[in-house]
């Protein structure tokens, strides 16, 4: 209760003094986000957007399908599998990917005036508290040059026994347009400390609690055991990234209004470079003898303790060149073509032998999050070096058909013979006195499989695979009907060769084919200041041992829509957040990656939240109670994978100011 009166008060505050200051007309700011290998930016909005502001710091609503481990920072992915991220090539990113800014998910911005936007959420009690604290600055120095700064840092303690997370991650970054030149640059850095508690040992003390300990099974989620007790994940990296062209074109005379005439610059062809620096480190530590010896299967190097470390980094150069849409009337599209030379470099831990016994760090007095990364000597160094081609066409002016395709191509290294084919054909017109949005989607991928698949060292798995290339096929179409709040997707994807963590935590390669297909539906409904907002999605999986996906992912969330005293816009409403039951993957600690299994299915449970979001001019605040139906109704089966349970209900809010100075 006290941090939610000192946030009421925070609020208050800039709400009296946002009041009372004058602000000058200027142009509207907007922000952008580049395109992989060529850096070509496109819009995106500046999130300072009221509806559903509360949902921003919740572990489940990144996602319409999110699981996982179930609290905020941790690792988690998503069930519906055409929103899943791509598994990077340093994979045990992967189930952080929510959490690290890359060079494709950076927001830069053009403000003219400088912004500042900052933002707290925080929730529970002191004991199982999370803390989120974001901050963005940007500015202009003129109308060409920018620069800003991003950062966030979130600390969750967690509703159950080792849940604790710290993760930091800040950027810097600058722009610089004007006719003839562009650049756009970003220095990205994260860390990430996590304990890892493997999940609960008995699921019981969440599905029949009365049935456990003689019938004192109703105990503090602290106080449920847990599989391990002195693990812990490290996870950093850094990031930098810089694209930048030179424009050619000529000045030619524009009429305005009959009278005015301008000159204005028009640009025929772009020559492109990018380049992408990328380091990443992982460390899995544990030093309790019981979680070795009970936990795992099997420990190659030590019974006693585990300390698994790996790094990869890799370098990029990109040269490019794009014939510009529209520098004439006959240059109906844009043309592009690019040569990529790349380096990647692994470091894993030596092959497992009795003489390379691990040995834990000489610092037993400092708190496990402070640990430093303990590498091992006589590291394995792998390095591969790949060039690709690829090229891009276009069309992006216009309404009624734009498109665009893209690919490339892997001609060295591990990468020769891979294939990435992807493109978008769209058309929007007049329907009725609406407007319809339909598009067409596609991509055929021949790629390589992820290095860490074929190749592992670490106390508790070893492996040494020989995976053939992975070959993807899909296609979908949308269509969006804006004025009646409707948006239709329906896709079909067949994957060869798929690789999967099986049931023994070892990556194994699927040799039939798979199909996948999904149809979603998204309908928003209002009458008068009553909304609800409807989302489902149905999928199928022809092999569910290989990918496992719940029949129907629901979401829906009924609220009132109004404004107090014509100024305070507020939303109150309920949100539910449902699956059918399915053979949930479960999260693996020692090698972050999610493997299958056919025990415990898990699903069939509405995870609930009432709240009240609301937004005065610059300044945004929300109160929530999440999990609110605990104990209320829909069962105990809230598991959001296997011995991993949502978190119990709590009070939970958050603020978020815009200052334009």
């Amino acid at each position: 209760m006290k941090h939610f009166l000192s946030v009421v008060l925070v609020a208050t505050l800039c709400i009296v003094s946002l009041n009372a200051q004058k602000k000058e007309k200027i142009g509207e700011p907007y922000a952008w986000r580049l395109s992989e290998t060529l850096g070509t930016r496109y819009r995106v909005p500046i999130d300072t957007l009221h509806l559903n502001f509360f949902q921003t710091d919740q572990p489940y609503s990144w996602d319409d399908g999110a699981t996982g481990a179930g609290y905020l920072g941790g690792p988690s992915m998503s069930r519906i599998v055409f929103n899943r991220y791509e598994t990077p090539e340093f994979m045990f990113k992967f189930p952080f990917m929510r959490n690290i800014v890359t060079p494709q998910t950076y927001t830069f911005y053009n403000t003219r005036l400088p912004m500042t936007l900052l933002s707290y959420m925080s929730g529970a009690g002191k004991e199982n508290r999370n803390d989120d604290l974001k901050a963005t600055f940007s500015a202009n120095v003129n109308k060409n040059l920018g620069f800003e700064g991003n950062a966030q840092y979130l600390y969750n303690r967690g509703y159950y026994a080792r849940q604790r997370t710290k993760n930091f991650n800040w950027q810097l970054a600058g722009n610089y347009v004007c006719d003839k030149y562009q650049l756009d640059v970003m220095f990205n850095a994260y860390s990430l400390t996590m304990q890892e508690n493997g999940g609960i040992k008995d699921d019981a003390f969440i599905l029949r609690p009365d049935n456990v300990d003689n019938g004192r099974g109703n105990v503090g989620s602290k106080d449920i055991p847990v599989n391990l007790n002195g693990a812990l994940t490290r996870l950093k990296g850094k990031n930098v990234y810089a694209t930048h062209r030179y424009n050619i074109g000529s000045y030619k005379t524009k009429i305005i209004n009959d009278t005015l005439s301008v000159e204005e610059y028009v640009p025929v062809m772009s020559i492109i470079h990018t380049f992408d620096f990328e380091d990443n480190q992982r460390g899995f530590s544990d030093y309790n003898a019981d979680d070795n010896k009970n936990y795992f299967k099997n420990s190659y190097i030590n019974d006693g303790i585990t300390n698994d470390t790996t790094s990869y980094w890799k370098i990029s150069n990109t040269i490019g060149v794009s014939l510009l849409e529209g520098f004439s009337k006959r240059a109906k599209m844009g043309v592009s073509a690019f040569a990529t030379y790349e380096v990647r470099r692994f470091k894993l831990m030596p092959t497992p032998s009795p003489e390379s016994a691990n040995t834990p760090p000489q610092l037993p007095m400092l708190p496990e999050e402070e640990y430093p990364f303990e590498a091992q000597k006589n590291m394995l160094t792998t390095t591969d070096n790949i060039i690709w081609v690829g090229g891009e066409l276009s069309k992006r002016q216009g309404s009624l058909l734009t498109y665009d395709v893209k690919g490339k191509w892997g001609l060295t290294g591990s990468e020769l013979g891979s294939m990435d084919i992807e493109g978008g054909i769209q058309s929007k017109f007049k329907f009725l006195k609406d407007s319809l949005t339909i598009r067409a989607y596609g991509f055929f991928k021949n790629i390589e499989p992820n290095f860490y698949t074929k190749r592992y060292n670490s106390n508790h798995f070893v492996w040494n695979n020989d995976f053939g290339k992975i070959r993807k096929f899909r296609v979908g179409g949308e269509i969006l009907i804006p004025g009646w709040g409707t948006y239709i997707n329906v896709g079909f994807e067949n994957i060869q060769n798929h690789v999967y963590f099986n049931k023994d935590n070892l990556p194994t390669q699927e040799s039939d084919n798979i199909q996948l297909f999904t149809a979603t539906l998204k309908q928003k409904l209002n009458v008068s200041v009553v909304h609800l907002d409807i989302e489902a999605i149905y999928q199928a999986s022809s092999k569910q041992s290989a990918i496992p996906v719940p029949a129907l992912s629901a979401y829906g969330n009924l609220y009132v829509l109004f404004k107090i005293a014509k100024v305070l816009e507020t939303q109150i409403g309920v949100d539910c957040r449902y699956n059918t039951l399915y053979y949930s993957e479960i999260y693996n600690p020692a090698t972050a990656t999610f493997r299958v299994q056919d025990e415990y299915k898990v699903g069939n449970y509405p995870f609930m939240n009432v709240y009240a979001n609301m937004k005065l001019k610059m300044v945004r605040f929300y109160v929530m109670y999440s999990h609110f139906n605990k104990g209320l109704f829909g069962g105990n089966n809230y598991m959001n994978m296997p011995h991993y349970p949502m978190n119990p209900a709590s009070f939970q809010f958050g603020v978020s100011v815009d200052f334009a100075n």
